[in-house]
């Protein structure tokens, strides 16, 4: 399945030209939307400290699985 991302989109200015690994090493706040706030919350509620972090973190995994199952019925 091939997966197409417009990086512009959903990542800040600053990392949208970055290689794949610096923006999964990023902060979170890397991630257009996310404010330092945001991510300081994050990391106090989850230990998340990386793009990457949050994207091995099991209950938003979990969270996105579940909503999978439900856009497939």
């Amino acid at each position: 399945m091939a997966l197409t991302v417009d990086l512009a989109k959903v990542l800040d200015k600053k990392y949208e030209d970055g290689k794949l690994a610096d923006v999964l090493d990023a902060p979170v706040a890397a991630l257009s939307g996310v404010s330092e706030a945001d991510a300081e919350a994050l990391k106090t509620a989850f230990g998340i400290k990386t793009v990457r972090d949050l994207g091995r973190n099991k209950y938003f995994r979990v969270a996105a699985a579940l909503l999978d199952l439900d856009s497939a019925s």
